[in-house]
């Protein structure tokens, strides 16, 4: 599907959509919602990064994996596990889940909502004008009346390093499209990427060496990088803290490639995949016509309005404005913006204050995240350090699952841990984290108790169903009870 048949050169919207990745997908619904005219312009794939090179695919190949992992934690279970993943099956159900990387499908979602869809390069051109040139070089100008929505998201930043361009090295894409095992693969970074590549490549066959400057899972509490390099390590993967590479090796582009590391040692590998970070896509989307900075980070307010543009015109949602670079965090932002811009096109006052409709105030006291390891990760909120550097009283409440039945029945020896991050003056939660076989389906009751800011006087009557694994809420509610009795 491409632009309408017929259009004129210059055609007028009430909305632009630059990206059509979930981000702007949700941007473009929620304006056509509002009965606003929508053009979205996507250069790729309609679907965008996550569809089909992060969030889909790497959770479609990490699946099998934790499911035999898990398996293999029941006594009766496990010894019905036997042989290897089938790849081939593996493989084949990634790319069902990114339809064969054919976005016919969510092209046609563009449409059904009464958005037209522009394939090309999409790049502002002045305020509120948008230029797309074609792959044949045709151009056609855009004109907005009330928005342009900036969703064009991130790439991966590869650290310059002597001979990286020889080593031909992975990145996330590489990581989740590949349909080739490699026998050994490096893993660089030991953030969410590094450690879910990790996961991943290891279960599937390959030996894995995951290098990391600094402890897995930085932005969580450290106890989160602790139990999941635990993980790692029991499943195979060399596990390295404290390392850097400082330079690459590849004279044969069919041949292994060598790392040298900062103790002088050498690393040879099949493949290197480099998991060191992301930089926004906005260096080639005409930002210095509306006079920012190509390349930049976005500085957006609470109804994601960009900064430092004159006439509320201009939007940045999702990765571009490096809140949170996560998919369903962006996916809040667009439906809060969407909103907003549908307001403001009416002329009706917005509900900006923290919480209201048009306020992204999650972005900064409720953002909730998951890796999808073993064991997993998740968490939603602060850390106990990030509240105190907020200005924050803090007391904290830890606990191991082995308190809770349902963990016990869950997995034979389950091990994880979980921790409150308390304000003790309200008696709300600021950060909850959950380390352990799963508990991605936990987190959401954090997400709800943190964002709501309930009182843990009535959080307490909030049963967990016996025998489940959220029973640890039980657990740990009594012990901040007993803690704050003792004083």
């Amino acid at each position: 599907m491409s632009e309408p048949h017929g259009s004129k050169e210059t055609a007028a919207y009430d909305v632009i959509v630059l990206g059509a990745g979930p981000v702007g997908q949700n941007v473009a619904d929620r304006a056509r919602a509002a009965g606003l005219s929508v053009a979205v312009v996507e250069r790729e794939l309609v679907g965008g990064e996550c569809s089909y090179w992060a969030c889909v695919p790497s959770k479609a190949l990490l699946r099998p994996v934790i499911a035999v992992a898990d398996a293999r934690r029941v006594d009766g279970a496990r010894q019905a596990v036997t042989g290897r993943l089938d790849t081939d099956g593996v493989f084949a159900r990634r790319n069902r889940n990114v339809t064969d990387w054919d976005d016919n499908g969510q092209a046609l979602w563009v449409k059904s909502i009464g958005a037209d869809l522009f394939r090309g390069h999409g790049r502002l051109d002045g305020p509120r004008r948008v230029t797309v040139t074609r792959d044949d070089g045709s151009r056609q100008t855009l004109t907005a009346r009330h928005a342009v929505a900036v969703a064009t998201g991130s790439r991966p930043v590869l650290p310059e390093i002597p001979g990286i361009d020889e080593a031909r090295p992975w990145t996330n894409r590489q990581g989740t499209d590949s349909s080739t095992v490699p026998t050994r693969l490096a893993v660089v970074g030991g953030g969410g990427v590094g450690v879910e590549m990790a996961t991943l490549w290891q279960g599937l066959g390959s030996r894995v060496t995951l290098l990391a400057r600094h402890r897995l899972l930085p932005r969580m509490e450290s106890f989160a990088g602790d139990l999941v390099a635990q993980g790692l390590a029991e499943a195979g993967v060399d596990v390295r803290i404290g390392v850097q590479v400082t330079a690459l090796r590849r004279p044969d582009p069919a041949g292994p490639v060598t790392l040298t590391l900062d103790d002088g040692s050498d690393l040879e590998a099949d493949e290197v995949l480099f998991a060191t970070g992301r930089t926004p896509a906005t260096d080639d989307i005409g930002l210095d016509t509306v006079g920012l900075t190509p390349g930049s980070w976005l500085d957006i307010d609470t109804t994601c309005l960009v900064k430092g543009v004159d006439g509320e015109w201009l939007y940045a949602l999702g990765d571009v404005n490096h809140r949170a670079l996560l998919t369903h965090q962006g996916k809040y932002q667009a439906r809060t913006a969407g909103d907003a811009i549908g307001a403001r096109a009416a002329g009706r006052p917005l509900d900006d204050a923290a919480w209201g409709d048009h306020a992204t105030t999650a972005d900064q006291h409720a953002v909730p995240q998951v890796f999808f390891t073993d064991p997993e990760a998740a968490s939603v909120g602060l850390s106990a350090q990030q509240a105190a550097a907020a200005g924050h009283q803090v007391r904290t409440v830890d606990l191991d699952f082995g308190a809770a039945k349902g963990a016990k029945l869950y997995a034979d020896g389950y091990r994880g841990h979980a921790r409150l991050v308390v304000d003790p003056d309200r008696e709300v939660l600021l950060g909850v984290t959950f380390v352990g076989p799963g508990v991605s389906e936990l987190l959401h009751s954090a997400t709800i108790a943190v964002a709501g800011e309930v009182p843990l006087k009535r959080l307490r009557h909030a049963i967990a169903c016996f025998p489940t694994v959220s029973e640890i809420w039980l657990f740990l509610l009594a012990a901040y009870q007993r803690d704050r009795e003792t004083g």
